[in-house]
C-alpha cells in the first residue's frame, strides 16, 4: 500500500461551510485516509492509498462540488 499526499489548490472558498462539504465528500471516498481543508489558503490536502483512488479522481470530486481545482501536486510516502 503506497500512501500519497495530494495537495489541491482551488479558487478561493466563499464560506466556512465549503470546508465541511469537501471534507465529507472526499472523506467518504475509498482509499482516502485523511482530508484537511485550509479555508484561507484555498488548499485541500488529502492522504490517500493510490491503489484505491487517484489524485485525478479526487480532483474531479472537488470540481464536481463547485470548487474548481487550479493546481494539483502529489507526493508519495
Amino acid at each position: 500500500m503506497t500512501m500519497t499526499l495530494g495537495t489541491f489548490t482551488t479558487k478561493p472558498f466563499s464560506c466556512p461551510s465549503c470546508i465541511k462539504k469537501i471534507e465529507s465528500a472526499v472523506g467518504r471516498m475509498d482509499g482516502v485516509e485523511s482530508v484537511d481543508v485550509g479555508f484561507n489558503s484555498s488548499r485541500v490536502k488529502v492522504v490517500f492509498d493510490d491503489s484505491q483512488t487517484s489524485a485525478e479522481t479526487i480532483g474531479k470530486v472537488i470540481d464536481g462540488l463547485g470548487y474548481p481545482v487550479v493546481k494539483t501536486r502529489t507526493t508519495t510516502h
